[in-house]
């Protein structure tokens, strides 16, 4: 971006009357594009909250559901383990009455596959117990980030609600301070101001220096530099390269006398 010449000095050199006035609309371009892209982001940033707490509330639903199916397989164990208990019960009541060896050793076995599967049904118990407790922790975890997203999101609707109402009354005053600039330049060159500046993001003014364009770069002809530096020269001046309006910000000097010419002239 062009560095920014002072008033006082730009208005002190004899150059078209327009540069001045197309510089300062120019920098009043840039800061009304930066509002709006400022002013454009608030929506996205209200999204992303509004993202994180949904995301935040998913995160306490199914921390909810792990719970819930954690209990649910617990019952299930606990269901397992007094029905399988009152199997191998049943077993040994049986196994006072049977009149055989054979029949008692068959009630025995029954009784230990029972005893087994009552313990396993235990040990899965526990296992969901334990479950079930983690769970709780992370229902815990889940709601302290939701509350966290709530409050971050209500922080930045606040923000933004006021960082909004200021950008825009700056926008509203950088448009009017445009308009006001504009119909003080000629039409035919605000118009060639603003085709140039959509070529170049918003940048439709270039210093010369050194006979180079500070815009793009490019060398500019000796004759076109020195008529850009002329203080009596008001034209209107482009990069033959990028087409940026060109100027200068000290004019030519003026060139020395020799001595003896000097003379004559006294």
């Amino acid at each position: 971006m062009e560095k920014a010449i002072p008033h006082a000095v730009l208005n002190s050199l004899r150059m078209n009357p327009a540069i001045p006035q197309l510089l300062e609309l120019q920098r009043l371009d840039l800061r009304i594009a930066g509002l709006r892209a400022e002013l454009d982001s608030f929506p996205k940033r209200i999204k992303d909250a509004d993202a994180m707490l949904a995301g935040a509330k998913a995160g306490v639903a199914a921390a909810k559901e792990k719970h819930s199916h954690a209990q649910t397989e617990r019952k299930k164990f606990e269901l397992d383990v007094n029905q399988w208990r009152e199997r191998a019960r049943k077993y040994r009541d049986q196994s006072a009455s049977v009149k055989t060896n054979e029949a008692y050793k068959a009630l025995q076995h029954e009784i230990a596959h029972a005893e087994s599967e009552a313990t396993a049904a235990e040990d899965r118990q526990l296992e969901q117990m334990m479950a079930v407790e983690e769970t709780e922790r992370e229902i815990k975890s889940a709601e302290a980030k939701l509350k966290e997203a709530e409050g971050s999101l209500a922080a930045e609707r606040s923000q933004i609600q006021s960082q909004g109402a200021a950008k825009k009354t700056e926008l509203d005053l950088d448009l009017a301070q445009r308009e006001k600039i504009a119909a003080s330049i000629p039409e035919e060159i605000v118009e060639k101001y603003s085709r140039v500046a959509k070529r170049h993001h918003g940048v439709a003014l270039a210093e010369a220096a050194n006979e180079q364009c500070r815009g793009c770069g490019m060398r500019i002809l000796p004759h076109t530099f020195q008529e850009i530096r002329d203080s009596h020269n008001e034209e209107i001046i482009q990069c033959e390269t990028c087409n940026r309006i060109l100027y200068a910000a000290e004019p030519a000097p003026i060139p020395e006398q020799k001595e003896g010419a000097a003379s004559s002239a006294a």
